[in-house]
């Protein structure tokens, strides 16, 4: 009878083992596989608001469209991009600042008004420092512009890719300009940007700072006669019912940036969304730059069709006028300089 009991107790052992092996009772079966990978975090539905301060017409809203229209289709609609045109949340100071606070998103952005927030960045402004648009999109989609574009991140901004505003050309309701003397006594706005002010100063105008929104209602009023801008924006804005005079001078070509919010960027999108947005802004960059050049001739000649007269001033005595802006500059933006213009075989 005790050898029966011993035995039962023996069967009642092995199935109690066997029960917890089965149970997971025993470190065997699945718990011995390293854990599974997880996959990329998912991206959360999210609205990016992308502002501007000019018209629908303009090539600012051109390359807001592209980029719209790239970043929806490759989240699959996750991402969705809306568009502020016509300075409706403010001008591109504020716009700046708003990004700084990270209550704007996103902005197209000309390169100017950055320079007070990131002031070596206006270096590529300085006046003929390019001759043509090829020059500028070595520089800016090379090592030097891309290096600038990424010290935006210590103001608070992140800079996606350089777009374009254009070369740069006076507009007066005056005279003809075909030699820097005739620029002496015109009241001509520019941009809140100290080259600007210093080039025009030098000149012999009278260079009036302002933003884009009150120019155009000076320009209506006559409190300023003429401003400088490239063909684009003198088309787009229908310049030529205050302005009669449009001298091809090719003074500066100015950038325009796809720039962000960094808090934004940083804290709302996964790494692979971070990607789309930066390829996305460059690709509706270079849409842009297309299709300011495909149009250019064909806006010129509109504009002229509408009462503006066009000048071709010889731009050698401009480019000696304007070599005191180099030498004022030359501690600040010394180095950038040199190695630009190394770069293009300017020296």
């Amino acid at each position: 009878m005790l050898k029966k009991g011993w035995v039962l107790l023996a069967v009642l052992l092995v199935l109690a083992l066997t029960f917890a092996a089965g149970c997971g009772g025993t470190k065997t079966g699945q718990d011995t596989k390293p854990a599974e990978p997880k996959g990329p975090a998912k991206q959360e539905a999210r609205v990016i608001r992308l502002a501007h301060v000019v018209n629908e017409q303009d090539p600012y809203h051109v390359a807001a469209m592209k980029f719209k229209e790239i970043v929806e289709a490759k989240t699959a609609g996750n991402v969705k991009v809306e568009i502020f045109p016509n300075a409706v949340l403010g001008d591109e100071r504020t716009l700046l600042e708003g990004m700084q606070m990270g209550t704007v998103d996103m902005g197209i952005i000309t390169n100017g008004p950055v320079a007070n927030f990131l002031p070596k960045i206006a270096v590529f402004e300085m006046p003929f420092l390019f001759s043509k648009r090829e020059d500028a999109y070595a520089v800016l989609d090379g090592p030097i512009g891309q290096n600038i574009l990424k010290e935006l991140e210590t103001v608070k901004l992140k800079g996606l890719a350089y777009a374009e505003r254009g070369f740069r050309n006076l507009t007066n309701s005056k005279r003809p300009v075909l030699a820097p003397a005739d620029v002496k006594g015109l009241k001509i706005r520019v941009m809140q940007n100290p080259v600007y002010i210093d080039l025009f100063n030098t000149l012999g105008a009278n260079a009036v700072p302002m933003a884009w929104a009150e120019a155009l209602t000076a320009l209506q009023q006559g409190t300023i006669d003429g401003q400088e801008n490239p063909v684009n924006v003198a088309y787009a804005f229908k310049l030529f019912e205050t302005q009669k005079y449009f001298s091809m001078t090719r003074h500066t070509y100015a950038p325009a940036l796809f720039v962000m919010s960094l808090d934004v960027f940083n804290k709302n999108f996964t790494p692979e969304t971070q990607k789309i947005l930066v390829d996305a802004a460059k690709e509706a960059a270079a849409h842009q730059r297309n299709w300011i050049a495909e149009n250019e001739a064909r806006q010129l000649k509109e504009i002229e069709a509408k009462g503006m007269q066009i000048s071709y001033p010889d731009l050698a005595p401009f480019r000696e006028a304007a070599k005191p802006v180099y030498l004022k500059y030359s501690d600040r933006f010394g180095n950038l300089i040199t190695e630009i213009e190394a770069q293009l075989g300017k020296k």
